[in-house]
């Protein structure tokens, strides 16, 4: 049984983003459009970026792409490339950007995309559905890169463990092969009844492995480097992620943005040589407990706000976009 796509925290994404008639947004994860039908709505227009070809296959359906000039614009490529994206079609200054990072229910919810074990699948995970996929990397890659992932993008504590058994099980072809050789190695029994029944620790190992493979982290802090660079004074960005990494990387950039940018000198004392690039808008939010039981998936979403100033882009940030 699939679940129907909720935009999360959608209210406060568009809250945050303040859209209206004439206004220019990117909607930088465009998945089933959630926000982009809500922005749309508003009177705004919507630049949407996602790397799923299936994702893009559907928008082109809207007819809202079919307006002259079109308020719904699809581009079919990765929201690290915006600032390429939009300037091919004319672009360089948006009014806001919205980014719901990670992975989609549409995606979880099918088994031949493999990003989940409910139901067994080919191990793939690829986004753009392209490239090596989750089997490639699993059944080609050294027992001490496999730990190395599984440790840092799944904080999993027993990772050289894992990473032993996946090698020793090799080679990987469905999400269930994968997911169980991880249970085994762990002693996790998932048929487990108790009442205090741990949490499934395949789910971190698909984690791990989903992030590497499509390189999300650096996707999400070059897209928001590229939001400093997009975004007009005033403009408005709001970021929703899903667990601590991507949040620890936001939270990081807001805060560096928010800062006076300082000089270095060997016979100076540190000055400020610019501006921040940010205001933060209000503190973190999370999903309302009616929220989290209306979309369970909900759970785990952070929303970060913030407001472009009048400063220009930093240096380091020109070069990472």
């Amino acid at each position: 049984m699939t679940t129907p796509h909720i935009p999360v925290l959608l209210d406060e994404v568009v809250a945050a983003l303040a859209p209206a008639p004439g206004t220019l947004i990117v909607d930088a994860t465009f998945g089933a459009g959630g926000y982009t039908r809500r922005l749309l709505d508003s009177g705004a227009t919507v630049h949407a970026f996602d790397r799923d070809p299936d994702a893009i296959a559907a928008g082109r359906e809207w007819p809202e792409t079919r307006e002259t000039p079109p308020r719904l614009v699809l581009h079919p490529r990765r929201f690290s490339e915006m600032v390429s994206g939009l300037a091919e079609v004319g672009i360089s200054r948006v009014d806001g950007i919205a980014m719901d990072v990670g992975v989609s229910s549409m995606q979880l919810d099918q088994p031949a995309r493999g990003f989940a074990f409910g139901a067994d699948g080919p191990l793939d995970m690829r986004m753009e559905q392209d490239g090596p996929s989750a089997a490639d990397f699993l059944n080609t890659a050294a027992e001490g890169e496999i730990a190395d992932v599984l440790f840092h993008y799944g904080e999993e504590r027993q990772s050289r463990r894992v990473a032993r058994a996946i090698v020793a099980a090799r080679p990987l072809s469905t999400t269930l092969e994968f997911a169980n050789v991880v249970r085994k190695a762990l002693g996790y029994n998932p048929n487990y009844k108790g009442q205090s029944a741990p949490k499934d620790p395949a789910i971190r190992s698909f984690q791990a492995v989903r992030i590497h493979v499509n390189g999300e982290l650096e996707e999400l802090r070059t897209a928001l480097a590229a939001s400093e660079r997009l975004l007009r004074a005033g403009g408005r960005l709001a970021v929703v992620s899903f667990h601590s990494l991507e949040d620890r990387i936001v939270k990081q950039f807001l805060r560096d943005a928010g800062k006076a940018v300082a000089g270095a000198s060997r016979h100076l004392p540190q000055v400020a040589t610019g501006s921040a690039t940010f205001e933060k808008v209000g503190k973190a939010i999370r999903p309302s407990q009616a929220e989290v039981e209306r979309n369970p998936r909900s759970r785990s979403a952070t929303l970060r706000a913030a407001v472009r100033t009048d400063a220009p882009a930093r240096e380091s940030e020109r070069i990472s976009a």
